[in-house]
C-alpha cells in the first residue's frame, strides 16, 4: 500500500525528471549552436550579433547566479 506522502513525492519527483529532460535537451540545443559559432560566419560578424550574444550571455548568468547562488543571489 503507498502513503498519500510517496503518491505526492512520486508525482514531483515525475513533474522534476520531466523538466530537466526540458533542460539538458534546451542545454544540448545551446551546446551544438555554440559549437557552430551560433550561426554566425566569422566575415559577417557585427555589433548585432554581439548584442545578441551579449543578452543570452546575461539570461544564462541569471540562471547560473540563482542556481548556484552567485551574484545578486549570493547567500
Amino acid at each position: 500500500m503507498t502513503t498519500r506522502r510517496a503518491t505526492v513525492n512520486a508525482k514531483a519527483l515525475d513533474a522534476f525528471m520531466t523538466t530537466k529532460v526540458e533542460i539538458d535537451a534546451m542545454l544540448d540545443r545551446l551546446q551544438a549552436l555554440s559549437a557552430d559559432h551560433f550561426n554566425a560566419h566569422p566575415d559577417e560578424i557585427d555589433w548585432g550579433h554581439v548584442g545578441t550574444l551579449n543578452h543570452c550571455a546575461s539570461l544564462l548568468r541569471e540562471i547560473t547566479d540563482s542556481v548556484f547562488k552567485e551574484g545578486e543571489h549570493a547567500e
